[in-house]
């Protein structure tokens, strides 16, 4: 990954465009995307942050357009939750890992060596693309669609068929109700105050007096998700039985 200045910035921000799919206006000035491809831990002039922040809305707002379009039939919760999943810290990384975000990513020394956090890096760095597509294009969101809707299809596809991917939490409560067993107990507290650590909270899954599972995640909403997939892990038999 990129800790300095690449050679010939214009030129890797516009390969990275063509890999998504996507053709800049003529004239567009691509300074966005620099600044959506360079971390604050490379200590330059310009970061992701401010992309991030409106990547986020942009994100959320795109991916209610694509329901809308791409599924209709489906109810306000039910779009409400295939939404989440596919506007997730989890998709966003697998998203960036596909696209390969992290060779035009610049970022200082310190993260570079961060294994545990390259996941939270590569799902920043797309939202914050998100950002400075909709900069580039003038407020439009066809680009950001242009992109995404490919992969959210093939996310949507893999979620119908496998309704419990990446819900662990659905599918625990499911299971422990099956078995009359009452709701799992979540206990998450704050081990980090350092923004997105990949394992700033951790949370304990219990049901019972039994400990089910343990997870960490830079939010509480992600440790409950990754508590609840180990105590799947560890009850799968029991589940297949």
């Amino acid at each position: 990954m990129p800790t300095a200045q690449a050679p010939d910035r214009p030129a890797q921000l516009k390969a990275f465009l063509a890999g998504l799919g996507l053709k800049p206006p003529a004239g567009a000035d691509l300074a966005p995307l620099d600044a959506a491809l360079t971390h604050t831990s490379a200590g330059l002039a310009v970061d992701h942050e401010r992309l991030e922040f409106l990547g986020d809305a942009v994100l959320r707002l795109a991916a209610t357009e694509y329901l809308e379009r791409e599924q209709p039939q489906l109810g306000v919760g039910q779009s409400s939750a295939l939404r989440a999943q596919l506007v997730s810290d989890r998709w966003l990384a697998e998203l960036g890992e596909h696209c390969g975000v992290e060779a035009a990513l610049r970022i200082g020394p310190m993260a570079a060596g961060d294994q545990a956090g390259r996941a939270t890096l590569r799902a920043e760095a797309c939202e914050a693309v998100v950002g400075a597509l909709y900069r580039i294009w003038g407020g439009r969101l066809e680009p950001v669609l242009e992109w995404l809707t490919p992969h959210w299809r093939a996310a949507a596809a893999e979620l119908e068929a496998d309704p419990d991917r990446h819900n662990w939490k659905s599918a625990l409560q499911e299971w422990s109700q099956g078995l009359r067993r009452g709701l799992p107990d979540y206990r998450s507290e704050e081990i980090s105050t350092i923004h997105a650590d990949p394992r700033r909270f951790r949370c304990v899954v219990r049901l019972g007096e039994d400990r089910l599972g343990e997870g960490w995640g830079r939010s509480r909403r992600v440790a409950e998700q990754e508590a609840a997939r180990q105590a799947l892990e560890r009850l799968r038999p029991a589940r297949g039985s």
